[in-house]
This record gives C-alpha cells, sequence and structure tokens, in this order.
C-alpha cells in the first residue's frame, strides 16, 4: 500500500526591491513562523535579485516553490528610474497654444524666500513638444475639430527624432474625453510598438498641469517597468511559482502582477511610492496590533529619512510630490525629513557642520564599512558614539572597522576644534535637530500633538536614531518592528486589494442635483468592481466601497476631502453637513450657509487581506556584555546585547546598544526597552513616571549601567 500524500505545507512570500538591498520575508501560513533575508539589488537587472533572492530562501528553509500560495512584493525601481530621468525619451502633444504647459506648472517658486532657485525641469524636453490643432470648449462643444492628419505629422516627425513614448493631453480632456480619445487610437494603430498614453484615459482629473504630468510619467516609466514586470513574472514562474503575484502600489493596497499589458501605464504611476507605502502599512499592522493607533512611521536608510503622521489608518494625499513632479494620483502621504545612515558630513566655509544631502552609497560606502570610504558619514559617528556594537553588526555580513571611522572624522574635529568623540556627537546632533525642524511644520500642519504619538522606526538606520529624535519632540514611547530592516517586504504581504477612481465634476451646489452625484458614484463603483473583477480575489475577499468627494466654498481655491459614511444617502444636504463639520475642523470656521463648489467625487474599493501576523520565536536569555558609549558629552558604562537574547517582558536598561541581523536600537540613558510577545522592542524614554499622575514609579528593572 502507498501512504496518502502528505498534506502540502503553505508558504507566503513577501519582497521589497530597495536600492541596495532585495529583502525576503518567508511566512509560513499555519504556524506563522517566519524567516527574513537580506541579497544585494542589481540595479541593472532588478528581477534576477529578487528571483535569486527567493531561490536562496526556498532552498536555505527546505521550502518548495509550488508550496508557496502568495507572492506580493514592493519596489523602488519605478522611482528610481523617475528621479534619475532614466526611462524612456518622452514626447507631448498637447492642444495647439499650450506647448509651454509643463514649463509654467503653477507658477509657484520651487523655494518662496530664494528668487535664485533653479526652476524645477519638466520630464519632457520642450523640443519634444508638440502642438495639435484641436479645441473642445469646457461645455464640450467644438471650437476646432482634431487634425488627425496634423496628429500623425507631428509624432511622425517625433518618433523620427528619437522619442520612445508619447503623452497626450488635450484641453478639457478630463470632464470630454473625445478628441483624445480618438488620438491616443490613431497614434497605437500607427506606432503599435510604442507607448502611447492618453492623460485621461490615465487619470481623468481636472488640473490640466497635473494630469498631464502623470501621464508623462507613465510614458516615461512604462516601457522599463513593463520590461521589469515581465522578466519578474517569468523568472519566478521559471522557479516553479504558481501562485498569484501582486505588486504593492502608491496607495497603501497591492494588485495583481499578471492582468495583462492594459494596466501597465496605471501600474507605471501607480507603484511609484511601492516600497515606502508597503512600509507604512506594515508599520500600522503591526503597530495596531500592539494596541497602537496613534503613530508616526519612521523610515530611515542610507540616504534619507521618510515619515508618516497617522491616527488610526493609513494617511493620504492627492497632491504628493515626487522631486520635481506632482501626483494627484491618491498614495499614502510620506515626508522626507532628513538625512540617512550614509550621508556624508562635512564643515561648510561659514564653519557649520552639515549632514546630507550627499550619501556615500552603498559603496564606498561608510568609512566603518571598510570598502574605501575616506569622508566621515553619519554611520562613522554611531560607531564612534558607540551606538553601533563593532562586534556584532548586521549579523557579520558587515564587518565594521572603528578605526576607521575615527579617522574620517578627525579632520572634521580639528577643524571644529573638538575631539573625534565630541564631533560624532555634534553630527548626532545635527542629524536629531534637522529631523526635528522639519517634522515639527507637518506636524503643526495636521494639527497633531506629537507626545500622545508612538514613533515607529524601522528601516536599517531608524532604530539607532529614533529614541533621540522621540526625545527631541516629547515623544515618549518608541516602537521597533520585530523585523525593521525588512519591514516593507511584510508590509507587502500585509496589505489588500485598494483601487482609486475619480470623475471630475466642476458644479456648485447651486445647479447641482442629487441625482447627477448618485449617478456619477454608480459609474464609479461600476469601474471599480470592474478592476477587482480583472484581479486574483481569492486571497482579498469582501471588497468595500467608500465614496468621497473633493469639496470647497464657492471662490475658493483649495478643496477638504469630504468622505460619504455608509448608511447616509448621496445628497447634496449631505455633502453640505459633512463639509461644515470637515470645515470647522480644519479651520475653526462655520461654513454650513455657504455655497458649495464640488470639484471631484471619488471612489475607493478596498479588499483587505491576511489579517494574521508572523509568530516570532524569542530565544533563549543570554548574559549582556559590557561596552561603553559617548552621550550627551560623557563617556559612559552600558551594555550591549542580541536582539533574540531578550526575554518577552524583560525590560533592560539603558544605556543598551541592541543588536540584530538587519539593525542596531540604541536605547539612551534614563530609557527602558522591553520586548513584547509579537515580538516587538518597545522603548519607553521615561520610565518612571506614571502618564497618569505624572508621579514617578517604583521599578525593579534589569539595568544597563
Amino acid at each position: 500500500m502507498t501512504a496518502p500524500h502528505a498534506r502540502r505545507a503553505r508558504y507566503r512570500l513577501g519582497v521589497d526591491v530597495g536600492g541596495t538591498f532585495t529583502d525576503i520575508v518567508l511566512t509560513h501560513v499555519e504556524d506563522g513562523t517566519v524567516h527574513t533575508a537580506k541579497v544585494p539589488s542589481d540595479a541593472a537587472r532588478p528581477a534576477s535579485a529578487v528571483a535569486e533572492g527567493v531561490a536562496g530562501a526556498l532552498a536555505r528553509h527546505g521550502v518548495d516553490a509550488a508550496e508557496v500560495e502568495h507572492f506580493a512584493h514592493g519596489q523602488t525601481f519605478a522611482l528610481n528610474t523617475v528621479l534619475q530621468r532614466a526611462g524612456a525619451r518622452t514626447g507631448l502633444l498637447v492642444t495647439s497654444g499650450f506647448p509651454d504647459l509643463l514649463e509654467i506648472g503653477r507658477l509657484r517658486l520651487r523655494d518662496p524666500i530664494d528668487f535664485f532657485a533653479a526652476p524645477r525641469r519638466p520630464l519632457v524636453d520642450r523640443a519634444d513638444v508638440r502642438e495639435v490643432d484641436e479645441r473642445l470648449r469646457a461645455d464640450g462643444s467644438v471650437e476646432r475639430p482634431l487634425d488627425e492628419g496634423g496628429l500623425l505629422t507631428a509624432a511622425e516627425a517625433l518618433v523620427a527624432d528619437g522619442v520612445q513614448a508619447l503623452a497626450v493631453s488635450f484641453l478639457h480632456a478630463h470632464a470630454h474625453p473625445e478628441h483624445e480619445r480618438r488620438a491616443v487610437q490613431l497614434l497605437r494603430a500607427a506606432h503599435p510598438g510604442l507607448v502611447i498614453v492618453g492623460a485621461a484615459e490615465l487619470w481623468p482629473e481636472e488640473k490640466e498641469y497635473e494630469r498631464t504630468t502623470v501621464a508623462v510619467l507613465a510614458a516615461h516609466v512604462a516601457g522599463l517597468l513593463g520590461g521589469y514586470l515581465g522578466e519578474l513574472f517569468d523568472r519566478l514562474r521559471a522557479l516553479g511559482l504558481r501562485c498569484p503575484l501582486y505588486i504593492a502600489k502608491s496607495n497603501g493596497g497591492v494588485m495583481s502582477l499578471d492582468t495583462g499589458s492594459d494596466e501597465i501605464l496605471r501600474a507605471a504611476v501607480e507603484t511609484l511610492l511601492s516600497g515606502p507605502a508597503a512600509g507604512v502599512a506594515g508599520a500600522i499592522r503591526l503597530a495596531g496590533a500592539a494596541g497602537v493607533d496613534r503613530l508616526i512611521t519612521m523610515d530611515m536608510g542610507g540616504t534619507s529619512v521618510d515619515v508618516a503622521l497617522v491616527e488610526g489608518d493609513i494617511p493620504y494625499s492627492t497632491d504628493s510630490v515626487l522631486g520635481d513632479f506632482p501626483l494627484i494620483i491618491p498614495t499614502v502621504e510620506i515626508s522626507s525629513i532628513g538625512a540617512g545612515g550614509g550621508s556624508l558630513v562635512r564643515v561648510d566655509s561659514s564653519g557649520v557642520l552639515k549632514v546630507g544631502p550627499r550619501s556615500a552609497g552603498a559603496v564606498p560606502g561608510p568609512a566603518a564599512y571598510g570598502r574605501g570610504g575616506t569622508d566621515p558619514t553619519l554611520t562613522d559617528a554611531y560607531v564612534v558614539c558607540g551606538f553601533i556594537d563593532p562586534e556584532d553588526f548586521a549579523g557579520g555580513a558587515v564587518t565594521i572597522d572603528p578605526r576607521a571611522a575615527y579617522a574620517s572624522l578627525r579632520p572634521l574635529a580639528r577643524r571644529l576644534g573638538l575631539t573625534v568623540e565630541q564631533a560624532a556627537a555634534a553630527t548626532i546632533d545635527v542629524t536629531t535637530a534637522m529631523m526635528h525642524a522639519q517634522l515639527v511644520p507637518l506636524l503643526a500642519r495636521r494639527g497633531l500633538d506629537a507626545t500622545g504619538s508612538h514613533l515607529v522606526a524601522y528601516g536599517g538606520a531608524g532604530p539607532v536614531h529614533a529614541a533621540l529624535l522621540a526625545r527631541s519632540l516629547n515623544i515618549r514611547r518608541v516602537l521597533v518592528p520585530w523585523s525593521p530592516g525588512t519591514l516593507c517586504a511584510f508590509g507587502a504581504l500585509a496589505t489588500g486589494l485598494r483601487q482609486d477612481v475619480v470623475a471630475s465634476i466642476g458644479e456648485t451646489t447651486a445647479t447641482l442635483d442629487d441625482a447627477r452625484m448618485e449617478r456619477v458614484w454608480k459609474d464609479l463603483a461600476e469601474q471599480a468592481h470592474a478592476w477587482y473583477a480583472r484581479q486574483h480575489t481569492a486571497p482579498y475577499q469582501r471588497p468595500e466601497l467608500r465614496r468621497w468627494a473633493d469639496v470647497q466654498l464657492v471662490g475658493q481655491s483649495f478643496t477638504l476631502p469630504v468622505v460619504l459614511p455608509d448608511g447616509r444617502p448621496p445628497t447634496v444636504e449631505t455633502l453640505r453637513s459633512l463639509f461644515a463639520d470637515a470645515y470647522r475642523a480644519a479651520y475653526g470656521v462655520d461654513a454650513s450657509g455657504g455655497e458649495l463648489d464640488v470639484r471631484n467625487l471619488r471612489v475607493t474599493l478596498t479588499a483587505p487581506g491576511d489579517p494574521r501576523l508572523p509568530a516570532v520565536a524569542a530565544g533563549p536569555a543570554g548574559a549582556p556584555r559590557e561596552h561603553t558609549v559617548h552621550e550627551s558629552g560623557e563617556r559612559r558604562r552600558a551594555l550591549r546585547l542580541r536582539r533574540a537574547e531578550l526575554p518577552v517582558d524583560t525590560t533592560v536598561r539603558g544605556p543598551l546598544v541592541v543588536s540584530a541581523p538587519d539593525t542596531t536600537v540604541f536605547v539612551p540613558t534614563g530609557a527602558a526597552a522591553r520586548a513584547d510577545a509579537l515580538g516587538n522592542l518597545l522603548i519607553d524614554l521615561d520610565p518612571d513616571r506614571d502618564p497618569a499622575t505624572g508621579q514617578d514609579n517604583d521599578t525593579d528593572d534589569r539595568r544597563g549601567s
């Protein structure tokens, strides 16, 4: 007799492709066991690094590719392509009379107090813009018919000159797309091998400059992104993965990777913030499980620090900025506030200490890495101050040379008239001050008080610096996730499907009636459900719709988002009531009697993903080892231990350095760290004070000094 087949194990794979490393998270579906890995990224062929990393992770843990039932990944490939302007040379076809559309933009200075600031440079060279004789009025009537022959002649000239992709953006096409739709149809027939993007087809919202920019971004990126995703799909299938494949989107959701070429144009702009958005989604998921719903995420890598301000749910924005380019498609609201671990340190001509914006990168990297770098970086300052354990860094993958770190900072210290240790401490203080100075205005604009929030730190350098930033902001608690260096990969697994659709209205409540609003919202809902039907929906059931609108008072220029709660009728009176509440909350003014201008109606479809969290096994308790740190101008005795050596619910006092394979956590003097049952490390910066009474508590925690 043959034994019955054993039930096949089930696994899920999350991947995040960064500029330096590709991160991998492999979880067992039944018991929640989690494995993580980091492999070097390949800038020339990022799909090969993903495939090799996945193959290595599966082999290392004895997992058959057929046992993987779910694959989701985030990436910065598209974003880096835009920031480096490394995509396709793009031509732009516009309504006659508007060739300077991208140069004019919004006529806003990059820096309002610097009259000599260089203007933003469009992604399309002025020589690659062509005017097309056509014109539809705002009411849809034809002023000039589309000159089809002139359109094709202009496109032919651009292609002959070396243009590799075309974007089409005609006046008023967001509301009346007939001419633009016909132009795209003709161009695709004439140039079947070329990427052709219609602005209104991609994102039919008013704001001609921003809508055009979306089309240009898509045209610039789509060819390379399509090639990358196609190669990735083929490589993963060659490895034996038969599961559905998903890619994280900028809005914090995911979409199917293999739904066909029709989706690639939207994917080109909807995945620009793929990796960072997945990180925020993962941070919110883990923090929520720990009972934290007010948080500031802090993703600190080698070059920058990205933050998101969270009150309960993922924060979204429809006016993000990527380098020189506005992005009106809804994205997770992420802001860059400072330098990263690889940022170079210097003294400027005025004798002022500066950190960043230039970075040592992965090669040569910080001087302490011993890869040929000699210029001082923030990481070298960490090493000199003892905030990194040189004997246990990155799981032994990177060897730290403290003498090289000292040598890199010595010329800078000499110029400042300080010791090397003082110069390193000053570098860290300047970095903290930079973050503080940029984060406080963000909090003010949102009307948030940081003191009641947790700072959730991830990325390779985030946990090193998080407690110092939190203390400067009077934030008492820091949460370091179980694997901060691979959190973005986990976030791609933790999130669900999400799709945003929009329709421009541009009508006041004096004429807008309930029937039209209901008809538009119904049409948007049908579009969202049609998108959902094209996805692999097995892991993402129970789709939900949220209706919302962009509304302002008549005569004003900036809208407020008004969300229609479930059960409220989609009427003009409902909008009036909800807008009055939103306006009062934002500005403290009663706007209930004003006439409203409804600019856009929107629908968001979401379908939740797997709510399970990974099960992180704690290792046996370890004996802390002696260490030394330079903190607040003093040399202090400290402790160092490995993350896995801290048992659940054991509290250790700072100064303390906790090393892990993907990061290092610094716990300053006066603070206490505790590992929870979910694998998070919780840092309390004032553990002796009761937050309810303000009185000191009696504690008997293990102390680090």
